[in-house]
């Protein structure tokens, strides 16, 4: 094996693992370090000042999934999730700046200590100091926190690809999890919840590996491989769900005027218009970050174009091209009819140059009609008319101007926005008979292709 193969090899193994990670393999211990942010950490803190800070109670933020760790043998008592939220929940609440927390969790150590104290000062006054003030009385808090992590979900999603061809090859495999909280707020005055905000946010695991297994020459066995797995740190997961369920509670309050930003008025609203906004395109969101499109008008104007090629009885094909311009009818949310206008030329080279005019009447079947990207399968009937005298080098008696003919095609279409939408789609055409490029061989009927891109505007 000589070193240009080495090399080569180290390349390939290099390009099918994670750059980012293999690169920066931890060889030496690391110091400790403050806590990494989250996505949702640097929103929080850079939320205007609050006009008046909230005291607030967390007395239980807890773990209600009930779930332990996953292994693949034998049974563990390790929970899947972090038992610590209330802490957690604690920080992004004093790191907001719009509340006060108040120690809830383990109130029982607080007033034991308080009691230590209130004795001590009681002997204190009694033999030394008379005018000794007495301990200040505990805050109260304006507001409960209640909830807790209610659902972690594994495997929503998983995946992967590999290939291996003589022994060289490599994978990549991928699982998403997912984790869900709540958070409510209740008036300490009158016990009611004012307002329930409910945030997930899925979990990332991945692994990649490419490994070489191949005899080099006679008992000579040449063996290699490199891997990394990458996995999205569950306690950084609920940290980023409960930011963000803080950072939507606060706004929440501020458009329900519960709480308010200094500033004053213009600042508020800009908040909840900036908050509004971002709500609506998250709810547009559906599962598997699936998203959704609605109020989609049900008919549409369509205009594409793009490149045809025959496949007639001449063996050289030369590409043409197509206009076209169509109107659809949503009859369902999964079915539409319309019809086409078509502009087409063919092109055999030498042996045959045509122009057509044509007409088509599809039915089209949308396989997910609300989300903002679908895949769609279509046919139907059509007609082609010929326009003007084609260029050929055949008998006279052959010519044929009209030809009905029968299409079907997919492709996707991509959703820009409730009243505009762009398709890419391959269709086949089939003609009922043979004379299409004006010569008649074998036993099959001529037939041409399609493959465009288009523009939808619906109205």
């Amino acid at each position: 094996m000589n070193k240009t193969y080495l090399v080569v090899l180290l390349l390939i193994f290099s390009t099918l693992s994670s750059c980012g990670a293999y690169f920066n393999q931890p060889f030496s211990k690391n110091p400790a370090r403050r806590g990494e942010q989250t996505n949702n950490s640097k929103p929080l803190l850079e939320l205007p000042p609050a006009n008046d800070p909230i005291e607030v109670a967390v007395y239980n933020f807890s773990d209600q999934t009930g779930q332990y760790k996953a292994v693949e043998n034998g049974s563990t008592f390790s929970t899947a999730v972090t038992q610590g939220a209330t802490t957690i929940l604690i920080k992004a609440l004093e790191d907001s700046g719009w509340f006060i927390p108040i120690e809830r969790e383990n109130l029982s150590n607080l007033s034991t200590e308080r009691n230590i104290i209130r004795n001590t000062k009681q002997e204190y006054i009694k033999n030394l100091n008379p005018n000794e003030p007495p301990l200040p009385a505990l805050l109260y808090a304006g507001l409960i926190l209640e909830g807790g992590i209610i659902s972690y979900d594994t495997n929503i999603l998983t995946g992967g690809i590999g290939a291996r061809y003589f022994g060289l090859g490599g994978s990549a495999k991928y699982r998403q999890d997912r984790i869900t909280v709540y958070l409510r707020a209740i008036s300490t005055n009158t016990g009611e919840i004012l307002k329930t905000v409910y945030v997930s946010k899925t979990i990332l695991s991945q692994a990649l590996d490419g490994s070489f297994f191949r005899f080099v020459k006679f008992q000579r066995l040449f063996e290699a491989e490199t891997g990394i797995t990458q996995n999205e740190p569950v306690q950084m997961a609920v940290q980023d769900a409960i930011e963000k369920a803080v950072r939507d509670l606060i706004l929440e309050g501020v458009k329900d005027r519960l709480w308010a930003a200094q500033g004053g008025r213009q600042v508020n609203e800009q908040l909840v218009q900036v908050y509004t906004a971002e709500k609506k395109d998250q709810e547009s969101i559906g599962l598997y970050n699936r998203l959704f499109i609605d109020s989609i008008p049900k008919n549409n104007l369509s205009f594409s174009g793009g490149i045809a090629l025959i496949d007639g009885d001449y063996s050289n094909k030369e590409p043409g091209y197509f206009v076209r311009i169509g109107y659809e009818n949503r009859l369902f949310s999964h079915f539409s009819i319309g019809g086409n206008l078509n502009y087409i030329t063919l092109d055999n080279g030498r042996q045959f140059k045509g122009k057509f005019g044509g007409v088509d009447i599809n039915a089209r079947f949308n396989f997910l009609p609300e989300d903002d990207l679908s895949p769609f399968v279509y046919g139907g009937p059509g007609f082609l008319m010929e326009l003007g005298d084609p260029e050929i080098d055949t008998d006279a008696e052959n010519l044929e101007s009209n030809f009905f003919k029968f299409q079907y095609g997919g492709g996707l279409h991509y959703f820009l926005n409730s009243r505009l939408g762009a398709r890419i789609f391959a269709e086949h055409n089939l003609i009922t008979n043979d004379r299409l490029d004006n010569l008649i061989h074998g036993k099959r009927n001529d037939h041409y292709f399609n493959f465009g891109v288009g523009l939808d505007i619906y109205f």
